[in-house]
């Protein structure tokens, strides 16, 4: 897929049953998630939360993202499973309540149920219809296993339904997703897992770990342009969302390691001064002027150590890769 028609597919605006469904909530009044936007947006330096990545579309780009060859994560943590995989298995032991955080497509926990076999794989993710289309197909691969897809937003606090079995319960956190969040967050989003977990709950949790700013780079800025699609997806995503006029060609993706944060940062640079309005509200932006989208922070093996232990948890397995670019970590929950 060529550059051009990456950006294609984002330009176009053919409305989705999500954001069919996005429209409604803005008719039916959903203040909460208007009065958020808004409030980034029209902050000194604008913001979002990377949970507005996340519509049918933008998954679909996240998923292609993971197939390129600038985006190690992927390769590098499915290399560590294959490697490790009947280790962690023994670990963990078979039969567990298996929680996935943020599941997307589900296919990286469905590559552990031969070693894992759960009695009960519970996927949770932003996007509904992405879901359940997911869960569909692979309940049919799977039928012996029962499959209760849950659609939360992880970025606010959550608790699982009293359908989830509370015993065994091993949360699965690839990907290294928490790496969205700043430290002060990921201590708080791992409090809040380790609050569900029960005294015999376990985390085993994908985490990026920090190399050459190079690489880094590459990874979140490929030469074809989809991680620049993803990033412009959003703007159409807020304008089902909020009622925004976005226009897409307006807009660059822009994205760079701060070392000083220990963090890849994702933004949309406005290409030159324009004003956006939406649902209640409007900002100018000059040329050059930023939404600031996503950040991925990246850590060391002993300083997310630590941020586990201050959520409530503590490690007792690390897996990595043969260059120490990535880390797989089992971690148990530690009774007060």
């Amino acid at each position: 897929m060529t550059r051009t028609a990456v950006l294609r597919a984002v330009q176009k605006d053919e409305g989705s049953s999500d954001e069919a469904s996005n429209a409604d909530r803005i008719a039916h009044g959903d203040r909460a998630a208007v009065a958020e936007i808004a409030a980034g947006l029209l902050a000194a330096d604008a913001r979002t939360s990377p949970k507005y990545l996340y519509d049918s579309l933008g998954s679909k780009l996240f998923e292609a993202i993971c197939e390129l060859p600038e985006y190690y994560p992927t390769r590098t943590e499915a290399s560590i499973f294959a490697q490790h995989g009947e280790d962690m298995a023994r670990r963990i032991g078979t039969g567990s309540t298996l929680i996935d955080l943020g599941a997307g497509n589900c296919a990286k926990a469905a590559g552990l149920f031969p070693l894992l076999q759960p009695q009960h794989y519970v996927p949770i993710d932003i996007s509904r219809e992405f879901l359940n289309e997911a869960v569909s197909r692979l309940q049919q691969r799977f039928p012996k296993i029962a499959m209760t897809p849950l659609a939360l937003d992880l970025s606010a606090p959550f608790s699982l339904p009293a359908q989830v079995g509370t015993e065994h319960r091993l949360f699965f956190y690839p990907g290294s997703s928490i790496g969205n969040f700043a430290p002060h967050e990921a201590i708080a989003f791992l409090r809040q897992v380790r609050e569900n977990a029960s005294a015999t709950g376990g985390l085993l949790i994908g985490v990026d770990l920090i190399k050459d700013a190079e690489v880094l780079d590459a990874a979140y800025d490929d030469a074809i342009g989809v991680t620049a699609a993803f990033n412009l997806n959003m703007l159409r995503h807020l304008n089902h969302l909020i009622g925004a006029d976005f226009d897409v060609r307006q807009w660059q993706h822009v994205a760079f390691f701060n070392a000083d944060e220990s963090r890849i940062e994702m933004h949309l640079e406005a290409r030159h001064a324009l004003t956006v309005r939406w649902q209640g509200g409007e900002r100018h932006f000059a040329r050059g002027e930023r939404i600031h989208t996503e950040d991925s922070y990246k850590y060391t093996r002993e300083s997310f150590a630590d941020v586990l232990a201050q959520a409530g948890f503590a490690a007792d397995a690390v897996w990595t890769d043969a260059d120490g670019w990535f880390a797989v970590i089992h971690a148990r929950a530690v009774s007060d």
